[in-house]
């Protein structure tokens, strides 16, 4: 079984995303079962177009490339529903249908055990 890495991210900064993204990814390339929850602070990050508008950070990676090389690695994305509201989110605004929208609880199931958690 895969070492689980737990990601909260909120924020909707590029302090809060770069970060995310590039622990993800490396987790993910590492072979760990990760699993991002965007708060209802960090859901921009969930939505299409959201990343493009940071172009390209000066000495990061490209934050479109992670985000898209984590949901290939079988990374998987959780947006807090309580983002729907709280934001104004329509569903249909979310940048990958791969991304699951539920409440924390689930969330917390599925990353019980977890050996490394980060926020950001």
């Amino acid at each position: 079984m895969a070492e689980k890495m737990a990601i909260l991210c909120n924020g909707e900064t590029e302090a809060n995303i770069a970060p995310t993204l590039i622990f993800a990814s490396s987790g993910a390339a590492l072979d760990y079962e990760v699993h991002i929850f965007f708060c209802p602070a960090g859901a921009r990050w969930a939505l299409k177009g959201e990343l493009e508008k940071l172009g390209q950070p000066k000495g990061l990676p490209n934050l479109v490339k992670l985000f898209n090389d984590i949901l290939e690695l079988g990374g998987e994305m959780t947006l807090c529903e309580l983002a729907l509201t709280n934001r104004g989110i329509d569903p249909k605004d979310v940048r990958d249908p791969r991304i699951q929208i539920t409440k924390a609880p689930p969330y917390l199931m599925k990353v019980e055990g977890a050996a490394q958690t980060y926020v950001f």
